[in-house]
């Protein structure tokens, strides 16, 4: 069990999350157990195996699901073998449209599951999350990776899971590429305005306006990047493009 984010600071910042939304301790913490259990017999990897693996890079990139996603292919493409690719849950959907695989997704399955899985299997390394609200996507979906993955929570860590801080897969992806000692990070297709791109949710034709907790999700996701980015002195570029 590992805390990776500082416990104190992380706990204020849940309590704050649970004042603006919808969110339960004991939901998130029943989700954290259940993951936990279930990567007992999978391929999972420890927090220093990732920290490992990744260790020669100096620059990530974190590609979310807002609408200039679908404008940033050739940014995308571009990156270079330098650039450490995090992928947020449905951008994983863009990216291999594109034919282009990320080294690491962050995701709490509500994205294109098959995309992720796909991925997964030809070498994205997985962090799957467990919150209170994707319990029964865990039992479905978590049994089905076939390559490496490791757990995330937002409460308190268990075997195979670990709290690196983070609330929705975009802002979680930038807190991961933090802890693995990267200070240069670009992002891609994470707008924080009032659309959501197509890649947020399957099913979806086009963009459409963020709902009132969608708004709320990313307002809070920009304050924990502020925060982030403060604190351990991160070199943060957005690249949006209009």
């Amino acid at each position: 069990m590992s805390w990776i984010v500082d416990k104190n600071e992380w706990s204020k910042w849940y309590n704050y999350i649970k004042s603006k939304l919808k969110v339960t301790f004991e939901r998130d913490q029943e989700a954290t157990d259940l993951l936990s259990h279930i990567l007992e017999n999978k391929n999972v990897i420890t927090f220093v195996d990732l920290q490992n693996t990744f260790s020669n890079f100096e620059c990530a990139a974190v590609a979310g699901t807002g609408p200039s996603l679908e404008k940033s292919d050739k940014i995308i493409r571009n990156l270079g073998e330098s650039v450490l690719l995090i992928s947020a849950d449905g951008a994983t959907s863009f990216l291999i449209e594109n034919n282009v695989i990320p080294h690491v997704i962050v995701t709490d399955l509500d994205g294109r599951v098959q995309d992720i899985l796909y991925a997964n299997e030809k070498g994205s390394i997985t962090v799957i999350h467990g919150h209170g609200d994707n319990i029964e996507a865990l039992k479905k979906y978590v049994r089905l990776f076939k390559g490496k993955i490791i757990g995330s929570t937002q409460v308190e860590p268990r075997p195979f899971v670990y709290n690196f801080g983070g609330f929705t897969d975009g802002d979680r992806g930038v807190f991961l590429a933090a802890f693995l000692n990267i200070k240069n990070i670009l992002l891609i297709g994470m707008d924080f305005g009032t659309i959501i791109g197509k890649y947020s949710k399957p099913g979806l034709k086009s963009s459409q306006p963020a709902s009132k907790i969608k708004c709320e999700k990313l307002k809070i996701a920009k304050e924990l990047i502020n925060w982030i980015t403060s604190k351990l002195k991160l070199n943060i570029k957005h690249m949006n493009i209009t």
